[in-house]
């Protein structure tokens, strides 16, 4: 008997983990969706598509194909398993033309089944009856397809091949010693299934045409072929339709797979292998959830500050407080001239919220530089390339994209966050009333005494006679209310000016800070936060894939 060698016998797949799996890899695509290339993607949809529907059909029947290049015997080893004539047999190229299956048991059972493998009706037997004296029972679950020739010069035929191929929870490659060492099995199929090392079996059939030892060399060069396409240890056997050594080795390692019922899981798990092993370049090092650092959020900041002119806008709210504080506090009979002049903050449509509780205005700042505009785009480019330090294509450009995915939105947010702001000039200090208050009594003292002075001089210029001014020391007190209030008014003015210069600095340094927190969180809402969210989805497709691949499962 021809000596079968078969890979060690395989772990049992995990139903609950294989699913795990699978859910994991449709996370991944959820993650990387819009953002990796579809190219990449669409193996994995398929993947994902083709295990729900077979997860979904029938657990209790195992899809074997026998798949074989045009004289290889696939359709007579088919009719024999069968122990019927069901598949044409012939010398013409192609043989098979279309799929045929044979199910051990009713083929009822198997109609879902065969529907997705898209197997026509009458094209579709059963050996039901033979079941009934336990000859075919140990193959009762199988579902064996006989494809249509992977050579034929039809490609609709080598289509349907690759369909099913991608289907099938099996394959029996048939060989024929003739042309076993053919380059189209191997570079087009064979070496495509190193991942399918489990669900793969070679027959060398036709072997009653050769003497044992022939069999045995065509055996070793074989195996020899299936080591250098990534299959060593598959399982490998002779076969004959017709004669010595048989079929008995094959339908053993049948009865073997469908008293099992792993293959599909097996088949299922090995294209989750093949899909992972694929998207491993994707992935790379674990990321927090933030690596932008500081000192990158500081430039962006600045160039963000540059473009909305906060600079600008720090200079009114200090102008505008020492134009307040002059209005308020100089001298009460010219403060109105100080009302003739504008207020530098309502120069730029610029109104603390307190003061204008409305909608926010545009302002009238100016339009940023061409070189503002470019040293946002350099800060901007700063944070993805930052961002992306260590990450593998394709996501250096996803996060590059979506940093910049609202940059056309920024000019307005910078605009609507400067006019929103509250700049702290709203309510004036309480040291501005007492030194109102100041002015105020230095101002009606200095008006009495010009006043009483005045009825003196008036009196004097009608010849009446000279009030008796009441006097402190030598000075009348009309002369000394008057002089004493411009004075004191003169005096208030210039002891109150360093302290309006100091505190305007002041607010001017508590609006930029204002500014510049209102200006942070536009970068964070228009730059950081897409990006972090392209993070997030890069650490959910790492974790999904590192799951898919079988590194570790949640319970």
């Amino acid at each position: 008997m021809t000596e079968v060698i078969n890979r060690p016998t395989a772990g049992r797949v995990d139903a609950d983990l294989l699913v795990r799996r699978i859910d994991a890899l449709g996370r991944f695509l959820a993650a990387g969706e819009g953002r990796v290339p579809d190219n990449r993607l669409v193996p994995v949809h398929t993947v994902v598509e083709r295990a729900g529907q077979r997860l979904s059909l029938s657990r209790d029947h195992t899809v074997v194909a026998l798949a074989g290049s045009t004289g290889s015997g696939k359709s007579s080893l088919f009719n024999a398993l069968a122990r019927m004539n069901l598949s044409p047999v012939g010398v013409r190229r192609p043989t098979t033309g279309v799929t045929y299956a044979c199910v051990w048991g009713p083929v009822e059972g198997a109609a879902g089944l065969l529907d997705w493998l898209g197997v026509l009706p009458r094209h579709r037997f059963t050996r039901e009856s033979e079941l009934d004296g336990d000859r075919e029972a140990g193959l009762r679950g199988l579902v064996l397809l006989d494809l249509p020739d992977f050579d034929s010069i039809d490609v609709s035929h080598r289509a349907e091949v690759d369909r099913l191929l991608g289907l099938v929870d099996l394959v029996v490659w048939v060989v024929d010693p003739q042309k076993y060492a053919d380059k189209l099995v191997h570079e087009s199929y064979l070496r495509q299934f190193h991942q399918h090392r489990d669900v793969t079996v070679v027959a060398l059939n036709h072997a009653d045409r050769l003497d044992p030892a022939d069999v045995q060399r065509c055996l070793t060069d074989l195996r020899r072929l299936l080591d250098v396409d990534g299959l060593p240890g598959v399982a490998t056997l002779a076969s004959s339709a017709y004669g010595p050594p048989g079929y008995g080795e094959l339908r053993a390692v049948l009865e073997r797979a469908v008293a099992e019922r792993q293959a599909s899981l097996r088949r299922l798990s090995g294209d989750v292998d093949r899909v992972t092993a694929e998207l491993s370049t994707l992935v790379g090092p674990a990321v927090s959830g933030d690596l932008v650092d500081r000192t990158t959020v500081r430039i962006l900041t600045d160039a963000l500050a540059h473009a909305a002119g906060v600079s600008a806008v720090v200079h009114a709210a200090e102008q505008a407080y020492r134009h307040r504080a002059k209005r308020r506090m100089g001298w009460p009979v010219l403060r109105w001239l100080r009302r003739l002049r504008p207020d530098p903050l309502k120069r730029l449509h610029l109104q603390s919220t307190a003061e204008n509780p409305g909608p926010v205005a545009a302002t009238s700042l100016p339009e940023p530089t061409p070189a503002q505009r470019a040293a946002v785009g350099l800060a901007v480019r700063a944070v993805a390339d930052r961002a992306a330090d260590s990450l593998p294509a394709p996501w250096p450009a996803v996060l590059a994209t979506a940093a910049r995915s609202r940059a056309d939105d920024l000019p307005d947010a910078l605009d609507r966050a400067v006019a929103g702001t509250d700049l702290g000039l709203s309510r004036s200090p309480a040291w501005w009333t007492l030194v109102s208050g100041i002015q105020w009594l230095a101002t009606l003292g200095a008006l009495a005494g010009l006043a009483w002075l005045a009825v003196g001089w008036g009196l004097a210029a009608l010849g009446l006679p000279l009030p008796d001014y009441p006097k402190v020391g030598i000075v009348p007190v009309p002369t000394l209310l008057l002089l004493g209030g411009i004075l004191l008014g003169l005096l208030i003015a210039g002891l109150s000016r360093p302290l309006v210069a100091f505190s305007a600095r002041r607010a001017a340094s508590r609006a930029l800070s204002r500014l510049r927190a209102a200006v942070g969180e536009v970068a964070r809402e228009y730059v950081l936060m897409p990006v972090r969210t392209a993070l997030r989805a890069y650490a959910d497709a790492r974790d999904a894939l590192a799951i898919a691949s079988g590194e570790r499962t949640r319970r």
